[in-house]
This record gives C-alpha cells, structure tokens and sequence, in this order.
C-alpha cells in the first residue's frame, strides 16, 4: 500500500467492483490500497 494518488485505471476498476456487489475491503485488497480509499470513490461515483 502507498501513499499515492489513484491512478485512472484504478478509479475505473474500483467503480466496476462497486458495480459488482464486492464489498470495500474486498476492493481494497484487490487494488491495493487502505479500504478509506475507497468509500470516497464508491460515494463519488454512486449516481453513474
């Protein structure tokens, strides 16, 4: 896990996950990053 900024690619698969029923850890550990990561994102794209 890094301190780094989400790359695109990322953001794209983490919403494709969200889509997919997986839950935030389960996210998280696929992409690789801390699972607070993802709620921002999840909620980001929640309308799409």
């Amino acid at each position: 896990m890094s301190d780094t900024q989400l790359t695109q690619q990322q953001r794209y698969r983490i919403y494709a996950l969200g889509k997919g029923n997986h839950g935030q850890r389960e996210i998280a550990d696929i992409i690789g990053c801390h699972p607070g990561t993802i709620s921002p994102e999840l909620r980001r794209n929640r309308g799409m």
